[in-house]
Parts: C-alpha cells; structure tokens; sequence
C-alpha cells in the first residue's frame, strides 16, 4: 500500500527494560492518538524488532513536510505532557528523520518491514533516486509477498531541530538521511531472507549509495488511523 501522504516520521530507539511497560501503556493510549490528532497527520505505526540493531520502529503518515513543521506538530512536541516526560526519559539510542515521502507504491499494508538506513553524496542524490525508481523499486515490487516499497529523505534542517521532547531524552537523535522501507506480507523467515539479499550494502553501493547501511527487520505490532485529538 502506498504511503497515506507526502510526508513522515521516521523513528528508531530502544527501550531501558524498567521503562518497557510504561512505554507500552503511554505509546498505545496516549502518544499514537495525540499524535494522529495533529491536524495533517493522517497514519500512525508501530513495529517490533525481528533482528535489528534498534527494537522499535515508528512510523508516522503526513499531508507534506510542511505538515511536520508546521505549528501544530511544533506546538505538541515543545509541549509534551507528564506522561511523555515520565516515559522519554526510557529511550535509547534514538534515530529520527522529518522526512519527505520521495516515491510510495504497493497494492496492501504487510505486517512484516525491512527498514534501511543509509547515505547518499549530494552529487550522487538525483542519480540515485533514478536508478532506484527505474529498476530497484520495480523489481521489489515483482517479488512474491512484498506489499509496498517507499523511499524517504530527510529534511536535515528540521529533523535536526532540537525539541522539548527530545532535551527531555537526555540524548541527542542521530538523523538518518536516506530510508528505504520493504514491506512484506508472507512468512518472517522468507521475507527476511528476501530483504538481505535484495537490500545487501553492496546491491545498494552499486547504485550510489553510501554506508554505514543499518538493515533492520520488523514485525507489525499497532496501527492507529486518525482520531480525535486525545490528550494535552
């Protein structure tokens, strides 16, 4: 299934174990309908690590990346409540791109995803984005089980923007550049053998692409659509 917008949150972090059941409680009853009731945000999806050097991915669906910096959104994660502040302060090792939507496609929502992280030169980056347009992205999409392949690029200037909620974390986010997200639909162990072989560092350096490449594979835990706003 394609991408709900033109826009997304790209986040990746671990857990401190003591914090894991109040990460749980606050991200499914509180933070996923706050966040999906920001004028503009329109999805919102959890997944958990099947083999990945980071244990949660989120992702969040926007309108546009003027969605993601415009005042509503900027309004919310420079005002977090208690809860989030009572909760953050579990994260680890955060990566998180404001990310433009660069291409979307596939017929369903699979609940397994292979999310990588990646770099590309300024010089390299249109050239790139062709070739993965032209064959990668068309040969995934023919392989059996995938359910959508989306390509994403950061928006450094306002993913490096530093929030209330992020001081709150203690820690600083590294800002991922270049995201290629594998959905799947079959058996965990067929499609994680799918993605390291159609997603290995050197498939994506012969394209262009530079590393460190962080491969990692995921299983669907909650979506929540859009809703109310709920909460601050």
């Amino acid at each position: 299934m394609s991408l709900a917008g033109e826009g997304a949150v790209a986040i990746w972090h671990d857990i401190a174990p003591e914090g894991r059941g109040e990460f749980y409680a606050w991200h499914g009853q509180e933070h996923m309908p706050e966040r999906v009731g920001i004028p503009g945000f329109l999805r919102g999806r959890r997944y958990v690590a099947i083999e990945a050097s980071l244990e949660f991915f989120n992702l969040y669906e926007a309108l546009s990346v003027e969605t993601l910096k415009g005042q509503d959104y900027t309004a919310r994660v420079n005002a977090p409540t208690p809860w989030t502040l009572s909760t953050v302060k579990h994260f680890r090792s955060v990566a998180r791109s404001i990310c433009r939507v660069a291409h979307t496609a596939g017929p369903s929502q699979g609940g397994l995803i292979a999310t990588l992280r990646y770099d590309v030169a300024d010089e390299k980056a249109a050239e790139h984005r062709a070739k993965l347009l032209r064959q990668t992205i068309p040969d995934l999409l023919a392989k059996p089980g995938i359910a959508g392949v989306h390509l994403l690029t950061a928006d450094a200037e306002a993913s490096g923007v530093a929030t209330a909620e992020q001081k709150a974390r203690g820690v600083a986010n590294t800002v991922p550049r270049w995201v290629l997200l594998l959905e799947g639909w079959g058996d965990e162990v067929d499609f994680i053998a799918l993605a390291k072989a159609e997603l290995a560092a050197g498939k994506l350096e012969a394209l262009g692409a530079e590393g460190p490449f962080d491969l990692g594979l995921y299983r669907h835990q909650v979506t929540r659509t859009k809703t109310p706003w709920s909460a601050g």
